[in-house]
């Protein structure tokens, strides 16, 4: 990826992290006594359409997903441990195609800080993740061609750093010195993830920018925000891996919520399906937009 792409991209996720300078607290009291912190959403979106003698035509469809976003925070003294899992899988039907999988998540995002400063931390981070299922490309209904599997491929970051916190809300993690993992279980599909195809993983060593970003934009709607820039220093460190994601939630009332995510990575190790039928590095997009239910607690 060239570096103006990686520039609007980078300037983009900085504009919304910074479109709103004030975040909104809560006015209850802090239980100071408090080490842990859990929030969690479990949410179940679906999507349909049918269409029975419809003039303008159109075709049958239904989707459905189900997401668990999870955030364990620990906070003692100079200690500060935060902790978030998102585990999502969802499915697509439409009689032509029959099913296909349109998400498919599995991320655990751990972040361990000691005080420096106000609101500066000495850091240790450490991400990883995968997927639960399968992937094909499709030709017309049938499956064609598996490109991806669980632990095919899998990713897994850790390194020292330093951080800027405002809040749970508000983080960012440098990581000048951050090793990365990118595991491949099936042979078959190693060389589409830059793995030798007689190893089990491609081992880089870099810089790593991890940032979240959560903000309410307006009564019950929150957009969460979380990006991740990894440069690898033994491999054109100038080709940036970016993955960018966007989570936008409008609770319409205690349970039902209306939920859009966009996600954009970019990484020029990894070939990917294209239109003319060839494969290559490319600009990986998932859009997920469903109204269904939700319960936080």
């Amino acid at each position: 990826m060239n570096v103006l792409k990686i520039g609007v991209l980078s300037a983009l996720s900085l504009l919304t992290f910074q479109a709103v300078a004030q975040e909104t607290t809560d006015a209850a009291a802090v239980d100071t006594t408090k080490t842990w912190t859990i929030k969690g959403e479990n949410t179940f979106l679906i999507n349909q359409s049918s269409f029975s003698n419809w003039a303008a035509g159109g075709v049958n469809s239904m989707a459905g997903n189900l997401i668990f976003n999870y955030d364990f925070n620990y906070k003692k003294d100079k200690w500060n441990w935060d902790n978030k899992v998102i585990a999502a899988y969802g499915q697509t039907f439409q009689k032509e195609t029959n099913w296909r999988k349109n998400d498919d998540r599995f991320a655990v995002n751990s972040l361990l800080g000691y005080q420096a400063a106000e609101k500066w931390l000495y850091t240790f981070f450490m991400n990883f993740n995968t997927q639960f299922a399968n992937g094909y490309t499709y030709d017309g209904k049938y499956r064609d061609q598996k490109i991806s599997a669980p632990f095919a491929p899998a990713y897994l970051s850790f390194g020292p750093g330093i951080a800027y916190k405002e809040s749970d809300n508000f983080k960012i993690n440098l990581s000048p010195a951050a090793a990365r993992f990118i595991m491949v279980g099936a042979e078959s599909l190693r060389e589409s993830y830059g793995v030798d195809p007689d190893k089990f993983s491609r081992n880089e060593f870099g810089a790593s920018l991890d940032a979240y970003y959560k903000v309410n934009l307006m009564e019950n709607i929150s957009l969460e925000n979380i990006l991740k820039l990894y440069s690898n220093y033994l491999q054109d460190p100038q080709n940036v891996d970016v993955d960018y994601l966007a989570n936008l939630a409008m609770q319409v009332n205690k349970y039902i919520s209306v939920n859009a995510a966009v996600q954009l990575i970019y990484d020029d190790n990894v070939n990917v399906p294209k239109k003319n039928g060839t494969t290559g590095p490319g600009l990986q997009v998932r859009q997920v937009l469903g109204a269904g239910f939700t319960y936080k607690f």
